[in-house]
């Protein structure tokens, strides 16, 4: 049975320099569609977000949209997404589009995206939900990042088992593969090994 019903997917507002990253967003889209998942994202028409919802849109799936008000008003909306929510701040976008969300993925894309990615990952690291958060590695976008993750653990800012938590793969089907057997750890932030205490 399918635990998945609804992605979100964070992604660029621009296409990027290379094509591979507007056909890992089309094929993502098309293939949440024609498996029954709805895609959650940011509204947009353009970039990265615009060929994602339009892919999903195209294979016959559900779209929802979140985009802040001042985005909508520069006419930066999808006009023809399943549902758009208009609300008035990002801190509302982001929480609406966790609230609609049963895993996240992460495309491509620049600092809006990686802030989306990072704060969703530190919510599940600190037990605000037990939901999948996952990146497309596309073509190695992302193989910088994941270093650098891994030098967090090393350096001990991050918990093996919270760096084990962010699902990496470079394949769409892959990557929904491991978020449909996701369990998330039950460690807590805040456990000293040394002390042999939590002081969550």
């Amino acid at each position: 049975m399918r635990t998945l019903k609804r992605i979100c997917v964070y992604c660029g507002s621009s296409a990027g320099a290379r094509p591979v990253y507007a056909q890992a967003a089309r094929e993502l889209g098309r293939m949440l569609a024609e498996l029954g998942i709805g895609v959650v994202y940011g509204g947009g028409r353009v970039g990265l977000m615009g060929i994602l919802a339009d892919a999903a849109l195209e294979a016959g799936g559900e779209v929802i949209g979140v985009i802040p008000r001042s985005l909508q008003e520069k006419e930066l909306g999808h006009g023809s997404v399943t549902e758009l929510h208009v609300v008035e701040t990002m801190h509302q976008r982001k929480e609406k589009m966790a609230d609609l969300s049963d895993g996240f993925i992460t495309l491509p894309g620049g600092i809006g995206t990686l802030e989306e990615l990072f704060e969703t990952f530190t919510w599940l690291q600190l037990g605000f939900h037990e939901k999948p958060v996952a990146l497309l590695n596309v073509d190695g976008f992302y193989q910088g990042l994941t270093t650098f993750v891994r030098h967090l653990s090393e350096q001990q800012f991050l918990k093996p088992e919270h760096e084990a938590c962010l699902i990496v793969e470079d394949s769409p089907h892959a990557l929904l593969e491991r978020m449909e057997s996701f369990t998330p750890p039950d460690l807590g932030k805040w456990f000293l090994p040394s002390l042999g205490a939590d002081v969550r």
